[in-house]
């Protein structure tokens, strides 16, 4: 299957947190790979298609060569997309211990 394929394949809700997961920094193009089947440059062609040329020149600039993005040059071992000091969240609520 080609990269528009896949693209057209993708429904709206995947589309929204692909995107969303490729602004986070430390969520690598692999964990996008695992979840979605989109490898890097497809999920950059895809962010192409989805922002505006001013972001995407932004994002671009964020994310090449950035560690956290390649799974093999960062020190993260797990696929964790959150702060593992973050408090546990209870219906949009940060919980109070």
């Amino acid at each position: 299957m080609n990269s528009r394929a896949k693209y057209h394949s993708i429904n709206d809700q995947d589309r929204d947190r692909i995107v969303e997961m490729a602004w986070e920094d430390r969520t690598p193009f692999d964990a996008i790979e695992i979840q979605f089947g989109l490898k890097e440059q497809e999920v950059i062609e895809l962010m192409r298609r989805e922002m505006k040329p001013s972001s995407w020149r932004m994002w671009r600039e964020r994310v090449q060569g950035r560690v956290t993005k390649h799974l093999a040059k960062s020190g993260i071992d797990d696929f964790r997309h959150k702060c593992s000091r973050q408090r546990s969240i209870s219906h949009n609520k940060i919980a109070k211990k």
